[in-house]
């Protein structure tokens, strides 16, 4: 349950989406589930509404280097011997088509592996992340707290992994939770438990857009 401590501030809030990479959700991958072709709808129907209130939106994704050398130490040696994931500059490193708010629109690998922003719109930005949660040697803290932001509504694939740790980040550093229960893939029940007893909101797309369509 949250309180006046941890409810979501509609007007201060902003999209996270989290490794929804077309490499991640494809079948065989290490991260793929079988509700991934479920939450992309569940997702882009929730960016329409924040680019249409011109609220913020940050995309957040992995880029691994061919030698492994930025991975994390459970991957590299499958990276070592020559499987290529989400490798900068391939179509499976982008993210999925339907979350892009232009077909033409690529990720700057070279850009995003300095540690910089890429600017999609005045509203709407790409982060590199070096590890699972998205606050790890990432500039998205500084740049949250440059928008005023006070709360995060998360998405993303593979619950047990980025999304999970990306929300434990958060909460390390006060910001409002929402969990989009139907936008994140991987979820089960205990899951959803653990995370709500450290304050945050697990909502679906639609009672968020009635939240912010009645507030925003």
């Amino acid at each position: 349950m949250t309180d006046r401590y941890t409810e979501p501030h509609w007007d201060r809030a902003v999209l996270l989406t989290v490794d929804v990479q077309e490499d991640f959700g494809r079948p065989g991958s290490a991260t793929w589930s079988p509700d991934k072709d479920l939450v992309v709808p569940a997702m882009t129907g929730l960016l329409g509404l924040f680019r249409e209130r011109g609220m913020p939106v940050i995309h957040v994704v992995r880029l691994y280097l061919p030698d492994g050398t930025n991975a994390d130490s459970c991957r590299r040696q499958k990276l070592e011997s020559g499987r290529t994931v989400v490798a900068p500059g391939t179509d499976g490193a982008e993210i999925v088509a339907a979350l892009k708010p232009s077909a033409g629109l690529r990720l700057d690998g070279e850009r995003l592996l300095r540690g910089e922003l890429q600017a999609w719109s005045e509203r709407e930005w790409v982060i590199y992340k070096p590890r699972w949660g998205a606050f790890y040697a990432t500039p998205l803290e500084e740049h949250l707290r440059s928008l005023g932001a006070t709360t995060l509504v998360v998405c993303g694939f593979n619950f047990p992994n980025c999304p999970r740790a990306t929300i434990y980040e958060a909460s390390e550093r006060d910001f409002r939770i929402v969990m989009v229960r139907d936008g994140v893939s991987g979820l089960y029940d205990r899951g959803i438990e653990e995370i709500r007893n450290i304050g945050v909101a697990v909502m679906t797309v639609e009672e968020i857009v009635a939240a912010i369509r009645s507030r925003v």
